[in-house]
């Protein structure tokens, strides 16, 4: 036989054994495919109550989501209420103050106006008023109280924990009890030299009106 006629016989052969493997691979993907399996929503006759989607264990806690502290995380001190003070993780400064400020006035001003005393731009377009910031049971609420609010929302006020993470939250609390000390502060309670500062404003204040008569040209 001639090497032409065996060309097209192992040609054919060739193609045999590559629709063979073809045929193996994909009966391996369906098998794969087809394996048990429920469907989100399913029916199930495995278990007793034909729930395919299973009720995760109690204090189940997803991959990358764990907040062992709860007093940072949640505002929750170990006695099941809510701090009075910041945690440790987040240290009281300056800067802290100016960030929650900044963060204040970009999320929390519309409604609660930039003196947290509830009248915002909203409010005074019609929008329902909160309550002031400035009010006696607000005065005592502690700082966690503040931060719990934010996170979880209360009466119209929805969770903000998807848009400000958690230290903005702290940062915008203490800036919170800082607008309250602004509106109920005495000066008793500045330090020496800021009280010197505060006489000598004070003094140059008077004493204005008087140096302008005296530069004041005769008519």
């Amino acid at each position: 036989m001639s090497s032409l006629s065996r060309a097209p016989r192992g040609a054919a052969a060739a193609v045999a054994v590559a629709l063979l493997a073809i045929g193996a691979a994909s009966g391996c993907r369906q098998g794969m495919y087809n394996q048990p399996k429920k469907k989100p929503l399913s029916e199930s006759h495995f278990f007793h109550d034909g729930l395919s989607a299973r009720v995760p264990p109690a204090d189940t806690v997803a991959r990358g989501w764990l907040r062992a502290d709860a007093a940072y995380a949640r505002g929750i001190g170990p006695d099941g209420k809510f701090v009075s003070t910041l945690p440790q993780e987040v240290v009281f400064s300056r800067e802290l103050l100016l960030r929650g400020r900044q963060r204040f006035d970009v999320f929390c001003s519309p409604c609660h106006g930039r003196e947290g005393n509830g009248l915002g731009m909203i409010v005074q377009r019609g929008f329902k008023q909160p309550p002031s910031y400035h009010i006696e049971r607000l005065q005592h609420q502690p700082i966690g109280y503040f931060f719990d609010v934010m996170t979880n929302g209360f009466g119209q006020m929805s969770s903000y924990a998807s848009q400000v993470p958690v230290e903005d939250r702290w940062a915008i609390a203490a800036y919170i009890r800082a607008l309250q000390l602004s509106q109920h502060a005495v000066v008793a309670d500045l330090p020496q030299r800021d009280r010197d500062a505060l006489a000598a404003a004070t003094a140059a204040t008077v004493a204005s009106p008087a140096a302008a008569a005296q530069t004041e040209p005769s008519r």
